[in-house]
């Protein structure tokens, strides 16, 4: 049983003392076919190694995924990642199987699923097939959760497209008034010409 207390590296913000039952790890964690490979948009993915060949150091790994060394570890400490395998001198070494569970990970962070949850998902993933009908109620969840987010930013959204069209329209109209009122002083200046 481990306590952790300590900061999210993404958040910078203390997290709630948790207290972790961390079962044996397999090797490899099971990654679920909707993970995909969806590198971090933010910069120009280099190419994956094929299978066999994929030994990626903690630096790689923060080229493909965007995140910290720190939070690698982290991830690690927490049980959010496998047991990573190690080189012989002792750096960490992760594979392409790692990286898709990454990826997996950073698309459950973008739900705003709470670290604790995606924890207790990576233990069922360790646990076996068995997990099957909790983790699918541990997703449906989030799921849940996201349409509902997504229908909050719908109704945000149109009270702002609301607003830009007021202000559009009024900006419009005040540039008519002041067309017309130089129309107005261009003609009584054409007036005082013409006297």
């Amino acid at each position: 049983m481990t306590v952790l207390e300590t900061t999210d590296p993404i958040t910078n913000t203390p997290t709630p003392p948790a207290v972790l039952e961390v079962p044996a790890v397999p090797e490899v964690p099971d990654v679920p076919a909707e993970a995909g490979n969806c590198s971090a948009p933010q910069q120009q993915q280099p190419d994956r190694r094929p299978d066999g060949h994929d030994r990626y150091t903690i630096s790689e790994v923060v080229v493909f995924t965007g995140l910290t060394a720190h939070t690698l570890r982290w991830y690690e400490r927490i049980g959010l990642m496998p047991h990573i395998d190690r080189s012989h001198t002792g750096q960490r070494r992760y594979s392409n199987r790692d990286l898709d569970w990454l990826d997996f990970v950073g698309k459950l962070r973008l739900t705003g699923m709470p670290v604790a949850d995606m924890v207790r998902y990576a233990e069922l993933v360790r646990e076996g097939d068995h997990t099957y009908g909790e983790r699918f109620e541990l997703l449906e969840s989030t799921r849940r959760a996201v349409l509902d987010r997504i229908a909050e930013l719908q109704d945000t959204l149109a009270v702002l497209d609301r607003k830009i069209s007021f202000y559009a329209e009024a900006d419009l109209d005040a540039g008519l008034v002041r067309q017309v009122r130089e129309d107005v002083r261009e003609g009584v200046r054409e007036m005082e010409r013409v006297r």
